[in-house]
């Protein structure tokens, strides 16, 4: 993950940008513009909570970078960064495998935030001791803070709740540095250097369970590191834009367009840039919501006058899907079917040079390969994955360098439809795989009504925005009932309602009781071959967010 290459540039007004040739946590062959004077970089070192400090720092309107905890204190130096972090991470420091930093980026004088396992890190390398613990500190804390002069502490007050999550403690200071302030099993939760702008905290300030943890590393940004707020979605357009220009020049590019948040944000940055160069290639694979087709049509086709390829593949998806009922080869059906088709449309569209994706930065960050490393579990992916390589493209990926919620920022200041930038996560499969069993015309009808009407009304109630993801599931079960004078036999839907941070874990939601029958009488009544409602309340683990 560290870089290959890299050159300063100037654009002759004083704007400078980094220009990346190839770095690794990046797709090869790409260039990405990064404002110069508004940088963090992050020394990942296995924590969990790595792409959350990113994100924390971002929300402060200042650019973040995650690298490897072993890239040399010189190609940081490049980077000309106000300051950085050294992540937490499941090791201990004093253990002969524990992953350690260049020592010299303890010499490059940037203000510098070690956080739980990056304070133990710090200290050691400047002449401090770090131990094993009697006690652990796993969970919710309080913290005093002893001197109210750190500018870690600006604007807080004296007693603070917080999250630990750590078994080894600091037990003597290095040369210089002091404790601001202490918890209840620790001396020094958390430390300070004034002189040489260096800071260490026991705790995680990057979790939602530090309440005022933003604002702290608000502190550490804006008054230690003296970073601006010039990380914005608005510049962030103008960058992206000059960065597609220079790339694809006068060559075509083609996108395949979902209708999803990413490859949506990414077709109207992408026709903002090079406007008719772009094509845009929409499948219609037959497991589609109601009226998905035409709202993608209209909004890129009509509003923005893209380019749009419409590709009416309906009946050989469904085809390909008789019979089948394992889930696992659904995926791999539609998938491959997929690939087919977008190859053969790529053909028909003319000659391109050029593949947009709607790849987003946690797909392209590497997981570092520490033992223990619970990041290491998460498997990344690309938008279009699996392309066969005689498709020779090069990729163009603008969104690689945002995190999903600046995505739909993006989406926003490009003029997107609300209801598509902030629309609820949907699998590429699509309602193939909420339909247990096998997918067919008829099935498909059903979930169409039944999820239209949970979209519907989860809206109505102003729950749709405010959770990860609800949606209706067909299931292969058929029941008695009765409506009116008359006995039937149909089929069962379930509802699926979630909240989760990021989709690794979720809770089921407790929607009002008012709002569940509202749900459950629409879809019975509206529906015709559905008599029975359930509500899933399982979490994930044990469950998963999908049925299938």
């Amino acid at each position: 993950m560290g870089v290959d290459r890299f050159s300063v540039a100037g654009t002759g007004e004083g704007r400078f940008f980094i220009l990346f040739d190839s770095p690794k946590w990046l797709s090869a062959g790409n260039k990405v513009f990064f404002p110069m004077i508004e940088q963090i970089v992050i020394l990942d070192f296995g924590s969990q909570y790595t792409q959350v400090i990113a994100r924390r720092i971002r929300e402060c309107n200042v650019y973040s970078v995650i690298l490897r905890y072993d890239t040399p204190a010189a190609e940081i130096e490049k980077l000309h960064p106000k300051g950085i972090i050294l992540s937490g991470g499941p090791s201990s420091v004093y253990s002969k495998d524990a992953p350690l930093p260049d020592q010299a980026i303890f010499d490059l004088g940037k203000p510098m935030l070690g956080i739980c396992y990056g304070l133990q890190l710090m200290a050691q390398f400047l002449g401090g001791s770090v131990e094993q613990g009697q006690k652990r500190e796993y969970g919710k804390g309080t913290l005093q803070v002893k001197e109210a002069s750190s500018p870690l502490f600006a604007g807080l007050p004296a007693t603070l709740q917080i999250w630990n999550s750590h078994g080894d403690k600091l037990t003597r200071l290095p040369k210089g540095f002091k404790s601001v302030a202490v918890s209840e099993n620790s001396d020094f939760a958390a430390i300070g250097h004034s002189g040489r702008k260096m800071y260490g905290l026991q705790f995680h300030p990057e979790v939602a369970h530090t309440p005022q943890g933003r604002e702290i590393i608000s502190n550490f940004v804006h008054t230690i590191c003296g970073c601006g707020k010039n990380w914005t979605m608005r510049n962030y357009v103008d960058i992206a834009v000059e960065q597609i220009r220079e790339q694809v020049g006068k060559e075509k590019v083609i996108l395949g367009l979902s209708g999803g948040v990413d490859s949506s944000v990414a077709a109207a940055l992408i026709h903002k840039a090079v406007g008719d160069q772009l094509t845009c290639i929409f499948v219609n694979n037959g497991v589609l919501r109601d009226r998905e087709a035409d709202t993608v049509r209209e909004v890129f086709g009509r509003h923005f006058q893209m380019k749009l390829q419409y590709e009416d593949s309906k009946k050989i998806f469904l085809d390909r899907l008789k019979g089948v009922t394992d889930p696992e080869r659904k995926r791999k059906i539609i998938g491959r079917t997929f690939i087919e088709v977008f190859q053969a449309a790529t053909k028909r569209a003319g000659k391109a040079r050029f593949l947009a994706q709607g790849t987003l930065y946690p797909d392209v960050i590497e997981s570092v390969p520490i033992a223990g490393n619970p990041a290491a579990m998460i498997k990344s992916h690309h938008n279009v994955g699996g392309l066969p390589k005689k498709m020779k493209f090069s990729l163009v990926e603008p969104l690689k360098c945002l995190f999903k919620d600046e995505v739909r920022e993006l989406g926003v200041e490009l003029g997107l439809p609300r209801e598509m930038v902030y629309r609820q996560p949907f699998p590429g499969p699509g309602l193939a795989v909420r339909i247990l069993g096998e997918v067919t015309p008829s099935r498909l009808t059903i979930l169409r009504g039944a999820d239209s009407i949970v979209v519907e009304e989860m809206k109505n109630s102003g729950f749709y925005y405010k959770i990860w993801q609800s949606f209706a599931v067909l299931l292969p079960i058929r029941s008695v009932g009765v409506m009116g004078d008359e006995r039937t036999y149909d089929f069962t839907i379930a509802i699926r309602a979630v909240e989760s941070q990021d989709g690794m874990t979720a809770d089921w939601v407790k929607l009002p009781y008012e709002l569940m029958e509202k749900l459950s009488s629409r879809i019975i009544n509206e529906v015709k071959g559905v008599n029975r409602v359930c509500f899933d309340i399982t979490s994930k683990p044990p469950g998963t967010i999908e049925w299938e």
